[in-house]
């Protein structure tokens, strides 16, 4: 379960408000949208991708304590390292059996029947 930045309560991933110090966990009052804050006196823009890049249109940008469009830089890079990684063979065959599965199991029966039918 999420904790609560201010008082470290756990609070369920879908609060609004943090039930014990009443501080507001999700943006514009919808439970998807994140609330993203920083820790102590430093600022988001810092370490967002999107002040990095020059494409961020928050109106409190380069001042921002709160947003709700914070990306970090390092989970940016760690994320495209980690979708490299993960193309292995066993994942590969799990997106081919998702997608294919009638069709793998429509040949694995016609393969059983002829197989049959040719040693009887």
């Amino acid at each position: 379960m999420p904790v609560c930045p201010r008082c470290q309560h756990q609070v369920k991933a879908t609060d609004l408000v943090c039930g014990y110090c009443g501080l507001q966990l999700k943006a514009h009052g919808h439970p998807s949208i994140e609330l993203h804050r920083t820790t102590g006196g430093d600022v988001l823009c810092k370490t967002c991708a999107y002040d990095a890049d020059d494409t961020c249109t928050f109106p409190q940008r380069p001042y921002a304590t709160t947003c709700t469009l914070y990306q970090s830089i390092t989970a940016e890079a760690e994320r495209a390292q980690g979708e490299v990684r993960s193309r292995s063979q066993a994942a590969s065959f799990r997106s081919v059996w998702q997608r294919y599965k009638l069709g793998i199991i429509l040949l694995a029966i016609f393969g059983v029947s002829v197989l049959l039918t040719l040693l009887t």
